[in-house]
């Protein structure tokens, strides 16, 4: 709810508030020409001008929309009339148009479209949206009608939506000081400004080092690298004034690949060491000591609310309800996934001695001695699969299953009749399969580019509500591909093509939702991973495998036994991923849990991660110095634990899908899966919602069997 009255306001309210009408002209003229600020206009109910939004018109439109914004809710908090969930409720909800609309184009230019001077506009506005914030989660009149409107709600109820949306808004409120003294208050806001500064520069120091360690790779350094990869990374070199020579960028899309098939070693050590070094090398955009500061002040901050820690905190309105939930089940499954890297490691160092590589496994081998043993042990090749992955027909196979399951289709819009943002990117029409009806626009941005934040990542531009009348749904999906040189296929591996059918899941989420308040559309994060997480399933079911995927040059289908090949491996090097992932979700949350005062992170990491037992031949997924989920903002904080979370729903929800007649295209099962996990967003408790679905709660044993470990008796 916060993070909603972020948002601005509606024009015709701006004109209500205008204290003369040489105010009413100024704000008019400020509407009027700053493109940010306007309503959308055009086909779809109106779509963002992308191609006209500028850096230069950002700090402006911020903060006149802040300024809007907080007329608005002034209004509401001084509202003589008694408070109501109408004057009260309804109206917050209705507040922060314009100001959304601006932070549509701050997104892009955030995370698709970053320059310097974005980041230095950026900078200087973190603190002052903070302060903003503050305004409003500290508003007492504000938090008095609210809390009126609550406690009359507990004596006679609303209807559910309307309850959940009075129930969230009052918790989200109280957790954020609402209810602390003046003094308490004071430094709550002033927290928050210190930490918003912190996480800009957080983000904009991993960004440095991931657009300034590139390697540099001549001709005779290629060796074990394919074709198509060699294509690219020529291309990228050529980009960035290295004609002749091959750039291997300092992204997981780049990075994976070459440590996956490189014959060069010391190579792979030295892109590895780029990698896994971003945000901690010992300069200037050195994350450690921001880090530190970041956990003091979160600590102090809900000292503030009289809780021990942030985590006890932050977990309190999650599913898991606390950190030692969390932990019970992180640690559940941290055993088995550390007992299998051991067997892993031992395959890979006996297919290095075999092949008389005179070598002991480290981190910057895994990749590379795994894939070898995936040949050895299941004659699967992953650069043999890759030839049957191609991008455009992942894109068609993602339709296919949101036909099947949500009777969607996906046109593809005429180029031109709606505005985007870079060449890259390709919008489609989102309709009802058979009555036609209009659900809302997807837009995708697949490619790497210098400026683009690194992952996927998927988010909205509009969502959908109906109580100010039926809005349409304005959805975006975004990779980082590497892109080929033209003509070639982009061809990618199975992670990736499992990562694309799981933004498209959080894209589905978004279409499918059929919420009445813009709050209900937000999302509990050890929830909000599950309905992504199941989508990956049907990137391996027989009817996306049949149809879609194609050898990129000749055109035939996967052979069956590639095909029976890739089922037999599904297990392969559960350990590394398992691994990886639960290193950086316990060292999130033990960091949270422990005494940040005088704290070395660089030796705090390596003394939880020995404490654990975590394999020396592995890194975490995200170290601490670049772990964005967490020190980037607050979304994933003490709660990247979240995905396990998830996964334990996902594989549970899976085997409902097996059970059934027609497997994972099941009709009957397929409908409750939209109307219990999809439609409702969080207008329902999801543990409540999930028990609609399954007909009880989730249990671990399925996750422990989807991932080849042993399962648990008890």
């Amino acid at each position: 709810m916060i993070s909603k009255t972020i948002k601005a306001t509606v024009l015709g309210s701006i004109i209500l508030f205008a204290s003369c009408k040489e105010e009413q002209k100024t704000e008019d003229k400020s509407m009027t020409e700053n493109i940010l600020l306007q309503e959308w206009t055009g086909p779809y109910q109106g779509v963002p001008a992308f191609d006209k939004m500028n850096v230069a018109d950002v700090k402006e439109a911020v903060e006149k929309g802040m300024e809007l914004q907080l007329q608005e809710i002034d209004a509401i908090a001084n509202n003589d009339e008694a408070p109501t969930f109408k004057n009260t409720i309804v109206a917050m909800e209705s507040a922060g148009k314009a100001l959304d609309r601006v932070f549509t184009y701050y997104g892009i230019l955030s995370s698709n479209m970053s320059s310097p001077e974005f980041r230095e506009v950026q900078a200087e506005l973190a603190p002052k949206l903070s302060e903003f914030r503050s305004k409003i989660s500290q508003n007492e009149k504000l938090f008095q009608r609210i809390k009126a409107v609550y406690e009359a709600s507990q004596k006679s109820p609303l209807e559910p939506q309307e309850q959940r949306v009075v129930d969230l808004t009052y918790k989200q409120f109280e957790m954020n000081g609402a209810n602390l003294d003046a003094e308490k208050k004071k430094r709550y806001a002033e927290i928050n400004k210190e930490l918003s500064t912190l996480y800009t520069k957080f983000s904009n120091n991993v960004l440095h080092d991931e657009e300034n360690y590139v390697t540099y790779l001549t001709k005779d350094q290629l060796g074990g690298l394919s074709d198509g990869f060699k294509k690219s990374a020529a291309k990228i070199a050529a980009d960035k004034g290295k004609e002749g020579m091959y750039a291997i960028t300092n992204t997981r899309s780049s990075m994976d690949p070459f440590l996956t098939y490189s014959t060069e070693r010391e190579l792979r050590k030295q892109v590895w060491e780029n990698y896994y070094s971003r945000g901690d090398n010992g300069d200037e955009y050195d994350n450690n000591q921001i880090i530190a500061e970041i956990l003091k002040l979160r600590k102090e901050r809900v000292g503030l609310l009289g809780y021990d820690n942030y985590a006890e905190w932050r977990l309190q309105d999650r599913m898991a309800k606390n950190p030692e939930n969390a932990m019970d089940l992180m640690l559940k499954v941290w055993s088995a996934s550390t007992a299998r890297v051991k067997e892993e490691v031992a395959d890979m160092q006996a297919v290095a001695n075999e092949l008389g590589d005179n070598i002991t496994i480290e981190p910057w081998d895994y990749r590379y001695y795994a894939e070898k043993v995936r040949k050895k042990k299941y004659d699967l090749d992953s650069d043999e699969v890759k030839q049957y992955l191609q991008l455009d027909k992942l894109t068609e196979a993602m339709f296919f299953v949101a036909g099947e399951i949500f009777n969607y289709k996906f046109t593809p819009v005429k180029e031109g009749s709606v505005p985007v943002f870079h060449e890259d990117v390709k919008v489609w029409e989102v309709t009802d399969k058979d009555s036609g009806k209009h659900i809302g626009l997807w837009y995708l941005d697949p490619y790497a580019r210098e400026g683009k934040r690194s992952g996927a990542w998927a988010t909205t531009y509009r969502s959908s509500t109906t109580f100010e009348g039926q809005t349409n749904v304005l959805a975006s999906n975004n990779s980082n591909f590497v892109k080929p040189a033209p003509g070639e296929a982009v061809l990618v591996s199975w992670d990736d093509a499992t990562t694309f059918f799981h933004e498209f899941g959080h894209a589905l989420h978004f279409f499918a939702a059929d919420v009445k308040y813009p709050t209900l559309q937000g999302g509990v994060r050890d929830y909000t991973e599950f309905q992504s997480q199941l989508l990956e399933r049907w990137l391996s079911t027989d009817k996306v495998i049949n149809q879609f995927l194609v050898h990129h040059e000749t055109g035939k289908p996967i052979p069956a036994e590639l095909v029976e090949k890739i089922k037999k491996a599904a297990t392969f090097n559960q350990g590394f991923g398992t691994t990886e992932y639960l290193a950086s979700a316990l060292i999130d949350m033990k960091l949270h849990l422990a005494d940040p005062t005088n704290i070395d992170i660089d030796q705090f990491e390596r003394e939880t991660l020995d404490e654990l037992g975590m394999p020396k031949e592995l890194p975490m997924r995200h170290r601490t110095p670049h772990f964005g989920h967490v020190f980037s903002g607050e979304g994933y904080a003490t709660a990247y634990y979240g995905y396990m979370w998830a996964d334990v729903l996902t594989s549970d929800a899976s085997e409902a899908f097996k059970e059934a007649p027609d497997g994972f295209y099941d009709k009957a099962v397929a409908d409750k899966l939209v109307k219990y996990l999809f439609a409702p967003r969080n207008a329902m408790d999801p543990a409540e919602a999930y028990r609609l679905f399954r007909g009880r709660d989730a249990k671990i044993e399925a996750l422990m069997r989807d991932r080849g470990f042993p399962v648990p008796k008890n």
